[in-house]
């Protein structure tokens, strides 16, 4: 497959036309008029919705304010949800009653509100949590590409898009995820997707020069290598794509036994101080870690088209958060752990829900999605390794360049 390019000018024009183009997408908010005052409309097609959830978490603080407990929240107003599940603890029925959003059988409904045309500003799709089955790579296979289709089925019917936001990847199988791209480009639809814990708070608070060399990065991940190796991937993707030169992709990945830890490290193809610096901020223990490395975990490597050579250590219950530690070619070292608060009401989703509230009311991306189509597509193709006895995997799919943008984390900007 061609390399997948997108600039900086390439994402503001589509990202433009789509939405200039189109009667759903508010124009004055295109030209720096304020509209700070206006609510958009959200519609919400999600798997389940119970305590905790990512529904909960994320249209929650729609509903309740940014700390769900009454206060202030985004400029946003759900108006409908389409739930594809109901487990014994479903909230959404109570929900719907005490705000008043409609609740829907089909996610065309949750679009369209029973008309002929898009009668929301931005549709937030939620494929996480929920009783679905898992494939043979340990993928967990949540509806998002059919949540996808459906929605995008409705913008072709009625002739117009608005904004799509995708909780965590696109797939979460590669040929679904490229396939969710493909469509999104193909009717302009303005599409972000990704993690929280890019936007979330650091320790120390810190990141990545602008456009700094980076020669080295060890980064550490923990919990189940579908579920947490996307966010670490994710995590570790929004440093490095910082890096000069903007980002090229991925040549080839590999996955490896965490019995391979000590031998690579020997080798010096795990940078020693790195791990040290990048395990005293995830909370790890390096003796323990190699006297007995988790059978549940994986080392992945991760060979970018640039050069860097970047191991990820996914270690199950070894660490207590995801990191990474990064060289610069002037010998700067940079470690981060990236923070999951439980408290407000796991805050980081606030600072998400943030990116897509400027998205619903600019019509554009407030970070190209090529960040999380690219970590989807390393992350299935490393389970996919894991699944072949291990066996390095060439990625020619992965030369996916974009350039990124210099988006902040919390608290650093305001909600």
């Amino acid at each position: 497959m061609d390399s997948i390019k997108l600039s900086r000018r390439r994402l503001l024009q589509s990202s433009l036309l789509a939405s200039g183009a189109m009667a759903n997408v508010s124009l004055p908010s295109l030209f720096g008029c304020d509209e700070a005052t206006t609510k958009k409309r959200v519609a919400a097609v999600i798997t389940i919705y119970r305590h905790n959830s990512h529904a909960d978490v994320i249209l929650g603080k729609i509903l309740e304010g940014w700390k769900q407990d009454g206060g202030e929240g985004p400029n946003l107003e759900l108006v409908s949800l389409y739930v594809d599940q109901f487990p014994d603890d479903d909230m959404s029925r109570k929900l719907a009653e005490r705000f008043g959003f409609r609740l829907c059988t089909t996610i065309e409904e949750a679009i369209t509100l029973g008309s002929a045309w898009i009668a929301v500003d931005g549709v937030i799709s939620i494929g996480e949590h929920g009783d679905y089955p898992w494939n043979e790579k340990g993928q967990h296979l949540y509806p998002r590409r059919r949540f996808f289709a459906a929605i995008a089925d409705t913008f072709e019917k009625c002739g117009s898009v608005v904004p799509v936001f995708n909780d965590k990847h696109p797939g979460p199988e590669w040929a679904d995820a490229l396939w969710m791209y493909q469509r999104a480009k193909e009717l302009q639809i303005p599409w972000m997707a990704g993690s929280s814990l890019p936007v979330s708070y650091r320790q120390p608070d810190q990141t990545l020069r602008w456009q700094d060399e980076v020669s080295a990065c060890v980064a550490i991940g923990y919990s189940g290598l579908d579920i947490y190796g996307f966010h670490t991937l994710d995590f570790m993707q929004c440093l490095l794509e910082r890096r000069k030169g903007g980002e090229l992709g991925v040549q080839w990945v590999q996955s490896l036994p965490t019995t391979k830890m000590g031998e690579w490290l020997d080798q010096g193809q795990i940078d020693s101080k790195l791990l040290e610096d990048a395990l005293a901020v995830t909370g790890g223990d390096r003796a323990k870690l190699l006297q007995a490395p988790p059978e549940d975990g994986a080392l992945f490597v991760i060979q970018y088209r640039d050069g860097l050579k970047v191991p990820v250590l996914m270690l199950s219950g070894n660490a207590e958060a995801i990191g990474a530690a990064i060289r610069t070619k002037s010998g700067e070292i940079v470690a981060i752990r990236t923070e999951e608060r439980p408290d407000p009401r796991y805050p980081h989703f606030a600072y998400l829900l943030k990116g897509i509230e400027n998205m619903f009311h600019t019509g554009k991306p407030s970070y190209p999605v090529e960040r999380s189509l690219l970590t989807a597509g390393m992350l299935d193709r490393l389970l996919t390794s894991r699944s072949q006895n291990d066996v390095r995997i060439e990625t020619p799919e992965l030369a996916i360049q974009y350039e990124p943008v210099d988006y902040g984390y919390a608290p650093h900007f305001d909600l």
